[in-house]
Parts: C-alpha cells; sequence; structure tokens
C-alpha cells in the first residue's frame, strides 16, 4: 500500500522530496500552512508520517503535533522534526498514542559549533564593537575596542553531544581549555569526547566562555537564571546556540549591565525573532542573530537527507537511529502492523 508522507510548505531542501520521489511505494503529501485550512486537514488525517517543521515561531500552533492533532490523524505512526529540537511536537501524547518522535540530531552540528567559535571570536575580539563604531565615528583610538586572545581560555560547555564535542575539537584547535558537564554522561565518556568533567557550578566558576548545548526541556528551562549567571567568573562571556528558554533573558540582560559578564552571544530566543526594542538589541557587547547557527545551506541539505533517509527506514521496518521515545516501540510495532498491514 502507499506510505504517506506529509509536510508542510515552509522551505525545506530539495534533497528530503528528492530522497522520497525515489520510493515507488511512498506518497509523499505538502500542505499550505496559510490559507486552506481544509486542504491541510485533509492531508494530515491521512498522513502516516508528518515531517513537521521544528520552528516555533514560524508554524502555526494547529499544526503542531499536538494531542488535538493526534487525535485528528487515526493512521500516524510517526513524527519527524524537522530539526535537532522539537519545539513543536508534544512527545508524551505522542507516546501515549503509540506514534515514534525522531528528530535530525547531529545533522546540523558543524554549522552550529562553527557559529559559536565565531562568537567567541567575536566577542572576545570585540569585532562587534568596532564594527558599529566605524560606521558611525570618527576619532576613536584603536585600543578603545582593544580584545583580547582566546588562547589559553577556558570554555565551559553545558552539554556535549553531537554539537558540544564538535565544539570541543575546535575549542583546543585554538588553544582553549574544554571542560563540560553532562547529566547523561559519565566522566570517561565526555572526557573522550575531549572535555573535563565537571559539575554545573564547577564549569560557572571556571569558565571565561559558558556555552549551551543542551536540550530545552522541564530541567533545563531558565537553568541560566540570575543565580547562575551571578556565579559566572567577572568578565566572562556567555554564549547560547541551544534554545530560547533555558537562559532568562531578563536576568542576562542585568548581568550585563551590571558589568559582570563582558558581552554574550544569542542565537535563541525566547520570542523569534525578538522585538526590535529587546534590551539585548541596544548592547554593543551582544553578538545577536537570529537562531542561524544551523542555517547553513550545508547544514539544510544535511538536516533534509537524512529526515528523509530516515523516514524511508522507519517505513521499511527499520527501527530509526534517532528515535526520542523508544519507549513507544512496543506500541507503534503494533499498531504499524494493523495500519499498514
Amino acid at each position: 500500500m502507499q506510505k504517506r508522507v506529509v509536510r508542510s510548505d515552509l522551505w525545506i531542501a530539495p534533497a528530503f522530496d528528492e530522497r522520497l520521489a525515489g520510493e515507488p511505494d511512498i506518497a509523499p503529501g505538502i500542505f499550505s500552512v496559510r490559507g486552506n485550512s481544509a486542504a491541510a486537514w485533509e492531508k494530515l488525517s491521512a498522513a502516516h508520517v508528518y515531517h513537521v517543521s521544528a520552528a516555533k515561531d514560524e508554524l502555526p500552533k494547529e499544526f503542531f503535533a499536538s494531542a488535538g492533532l493526534l487525535a485528528r490523524c487515526p493512521d500516524l505512526l510517526c513524527v519527524s522534526s524537522g530539526g535537532a529540537g522539537y519545539d513543536t511536537v508534544d512527545v508524551a501524547a505522542c507516546t501515549a498514542a503509540g506514534v515514534l518522535v525522531v528528530n535530525q540530531a547531529g545533522g546540523n552540528a558543524v554549522s552550529v559549533a562553527e557559529h559559536t567559535l565565531a562568537m567567541i571570536l567575536g566577542l572576545s575580539r570585540r569585532m562587534i564593537e568596532g564594527d558599529r563604531r566605524m560606521r558611525r565615528e570618527i576619532g576613536y583610538a584603536r585600543e578603545d575596542v582593544m580584545g583580547r586572545e582566546i588562547r589559553g581560555k577556558t570554555v565551559g560547555l553545558v552539554g556535549i553531544g553531537h554539537i558540544g564535542t564538535r565544539v570541543a575539537a575546535l575549542a583546543r584547535a585554538f588553544g582553549l581549555e574544554v571542560i563540560a558537564t553532562d547529566p547523561l554522561l559519565p566522566a570517561e565518556e565526555i572526557a573522550r569526547r575531549g572535555a573535563e568533567s565537571v559539575s554545573f557550578d564547577q564549569l560557572l566558576a571556571r569558565s571565561d566562555f559558558v556555552s549551551l548545548h543542551c536540550p530545552r526541556d522541564a530541567g533545563s528551562l531558565k537553568m541560566m537564571n540570575a543565580a547562575a549567571f551571578a556565579r559566572m567568573k567577572k568578565g566572562s562571556i556567555f554564549i547560547t546556540t541551544a534554545r530560547g528558554g533555558i537562559h532568562d533573558e531578563a536576568a542576562l540582560v542585568q548581568a550585563l549591565q551590571s558589568g559582570h559578564l563582558a558581552g554574550a552571544g544569542v542565537d535563541v530566543w525566547d520570542q523569534e525573532p525578538p522585538p526590535l526594542d529587546h534590551p539585548l538589541l541596544a548592547m554593543d557587547n551582544v553578538f545577536a542573530t537570529f537562531h542561524v547557527a544551523g542555517v547553513t545551506h550545508e547544514a539544510r541539505r544535511n538536516m533534509a537527507a537524512i529526515s528523509a533517509e530516515q523516514i524511508v527506514g522507519l517505513l521499511a521496518g527499520e527501527r530509526p537511529p534517532r528515535l526520542i521515545n523508544p519507549e513507544a516501540w512496543p506500541a507503534y510495532e503494533k499498531r504499524r502492523a494493523q495500519i499498514l498491514r
């Protein structure tokens, strides 16, 4: 029978559709997120796999993979997030319904790691400040925007998965000492990935750069709050390419305004993009980007390709390599046998 894979018309690299087109038993479907809602639900309600955008502020909430959506999609077997994150997916509801959730962890690791190092370098050398002053001032001294070398400094990674491991390798190449905390990994595995294992408090106290590479979940929300920023070294720099909500934006503003932190690199926000009057955007020592760390031609192509490959394998009966809710596997197998006969 035809296996129906449905996605929205939000942009995705052509590699996704090209790979699915090579499977004669897969019928791709695309719905528009704007306009004809009835037509969208006609496609979604018949889907076996829903490839959902992970962009929470681009995808209308109507099309989040929620309990409500699952109720309207009785044949749905898998929700495939288009990114490493899955903010648009209610994993607990999927698990209860026997629906697998997969992501594309690691597909954009190189791009995000490079962006992280770019922020570390840009802030340390005060490149953003220098660029802005050149565009609006004449007569200031070069020493007014004098930066610092990163060699010999310490970077602390909160999370050392696919991205954190790549950041560790790049950081060591620049002569940085690398320490990391990750509750999911033993100390010996953290060492194998290129970092010294430390506690969260030790990381905050020792790091010249604190960089977040952890998932957003109930345990990490507002992890970087006023107390955490206060425990960071005076004059240190905060970097996040993880997810909005893990750091408290108001607390970060205060830590920068007080002079306790020397700067911040922020790629992820509570609201994306943030409003133009956001106080962080008014600060010359903030390197601000719009959730683009993983948005490169190479990363988007890679994410699309591994998304499609994982879906093809799953529909052929394979266990997906990036399964978020393995506890749903037994119920999924029973449903798959019934639905795909």
